[in-house]
């Protein structure tokens, strides 16, 4: 029997046993970590470089494009690495870090799309007061009220989850550390208080849940209202993608957490937790690029500059 003062490491679930395997799964994941940087990446630099883009809106997904990037750099190459070099292991401070960055940064995700919900509301339902209601200074307090929202709840889950005495040996069966699968190590009843406090946080993570709801209830009533066709396209194109991040992000955590007992197994866990610890982040960016006219037109202009600074250096070294 292991308690949590002698434990020095955990073991991470693999993904895969043979060598042909693990270097698949390293591609794999790879590719979809350059491409949720890349996405993310340039919506941060067009909403930065770009003056038509200082709108509440867009300063609201540049905060969510640096969330995602951080919440898939938490858990993404440490299980590349895992792979490449055919190990399993993560030490105890390591895994202590990383469940909270986790947490810190999907909590944070979902306090901001909250933000971002009722944005939506204000923008669609009460526009003469808008520039009032959503001033810069309210926007920056809105945001860094969702950050600071979500490093106090991690704080507290993190300190709570590892101050709990931990005797069912070390062997996390996930590919990162998450707090689940921390209280399956522990002893007997001593998880009780963590069920408590998580029980608290669904309380008030539903509470978010339902603001959303309602939010959208009051906008889809008010664009069915709009007596012009074009007018009622241009509001639901401004609440789509919103609506849409929203949905990935809640049904991917509610089928992770939420499926009965009798379904779970390591291999269906493992699938689960790349739905929704590794899809979002990367599919986000293409969903509030899909049908935006206005971030297509800055993303362009940045990868233009991009292109046309990368042809001069190249020139200037050749000349």
């Amino acid at each position: 029997m292991s308690n949590s003062s002698s434990l020095n490491e955990f073991l991470l679930l693999a993904f895969a046993d043979t060598r042909e395997l693990q270097l698949l799964h390293f591609s794999l994941f790879l590719r979809i970590y350059l491409a949720a940087l890349l996405g993310n990446g340039l919506i941060i630099t067009a909403v930065a470089c770009d003056h038509h883009l200082h709108t509440p809106m867009y300063f609201f997904l540049l905060n969510l494009s640096l969330l995602d990037l951080g919440a898939i750099s938490t858990t993404v190459p440490k299980s590349m690495a895992n792979s490449l070099w055919d190990t399993r292991a993560i030490s105890y401070s390591g895994c202590a870090a990383q469940l909270f960055l986790v947490v810190f940064l999907f909590a944070g995700e979902y306090f901001l799309l909250t933000v971002m919900a009722y944005d939506r509301y204000v923008a669609i339902c009460k526009p003469l007061h808008y520039g009032t209601i959503m001033g810069s200074r309210a926007c920056v307090k809105m945001a860094a009220a969702a950050w600071a929202s979500g490093f106090l709840y991690s704080a507290l889950h993190n300190g709570n989850t590892f101050s709990i005495p931990l005797c069912q040996g070390n062997v996390v069966e996930q590919f990162f550390c998450e707090i689940p699968e921390i209280l399956k190590l522990s002893c007997s009843d001593s998880y009780l208080r963590e069920v408590g406090l998580i029980v608290v946080s669904v309380c008030l993570l539903f509470g978010c849940f339902i603001f959303i709801v309602l939010s959208y209830v009051q906008i889809f009533t008010a664009v069915l209202r709009i007596p012009s066709e074009q007018g009622r396209h241009k509001a639901f194109s401004m609440c789509l993608p919103h609506l849409a991040v929203v949905s990935l992000f809640l049904s991917t955590v509610f089928i992770a957490y939420l499926k009965p007992p009798s379904l779970s197994s390591p291999a269906l866990d493992l699938v689960v937790a790349v739905l929704y610890a590794v899809v979002p982040p990367a599919v986000n960016p293409l969903i509030y690029s899909m049908r935006n006219k206005e971030l297509k037109d800055a993303l362009r202009k940045v990868i233009s500059w991009t292109v046309f600074s990368s042809d001069k250096i190249a020139f200037a070294l050749h000349s």
